[in-house]
């Protein structure tokens, strides 16, 4: 079973929330213009689990509000191992990509951006990230949740293969 259709209980998560970017929208119609403002908002409990979610609204806070309540409905959980991810992966949307490293304890969160912000709510205390071809904080922020959906542990993979786990570390 991958993590990202594993079912997430809400009730028992205490999670918090990260508003990345607040942008204000114009748009031009017949009558004249509309302004509206785009919420990017991460939810995460530290602890392994994260979503994002994007709101639009004329009110900042009603945006903000419409984005958690969105990001609360696409959470994933991360694995983690001793304070970090399992193994190198990179994250791909569209031509954004961000390649994700697990680094040794004591390094720190070495990340900017949107990046950043994701691995905070997800709680991964020792983390290496670059982000690469990324012209906007959305993307970043989907490419990085793309690359923590695809991680996998060495139980998730032993299960898969119908191995033990001796066997997934000593061939």
């Amino acid at each position: 079973m991958n993590n990202s259709t594993q079912k997430i209980n809400l009730s028992e998560l205490n999670l918090k929330e990260t508003v990345i970017q607040i942008k204000r929208v114009t748009k031009v119609v017949k009558g004249g213009r509309t302004l509206k403002f785009r919420a990017l908002v991460v939810v995460g409990n530290e602890a392994g689990v994260v979503g994002y979610g994007v709101g639009k609204a004329k009110d900042p806070r009603e945006a903000v509000k419409k984005a958690v309540y969105k990001a609360r409905k696409k959470l994933i959980r991360v694995p983690l191992t001793k304070g970090t991810i399992p193994h190198s992966i990179e994250g791909k949307y569209n031509a954004t990509r961000v390649k994700l490293r697990p680094a040794s304890p004591g390094t720190g969160v070495l990340a900017g951006g949107g990046v950043r912000a994701v691995l905070q709510c997800t709680g991964v205390p020792n983390i290496l990230a670059k982000l690469n071809k990324a012209n906007n904080r959305c993307n970043a922020v989907r490419a990085t949740i793309s690359g923590l959906q695809s991680l996998r542990s060495a139980v998730m993979v032993a299960q898969d293969r119908g191995i033990t786990l001796d066997k997934v570390f000593n061939g």
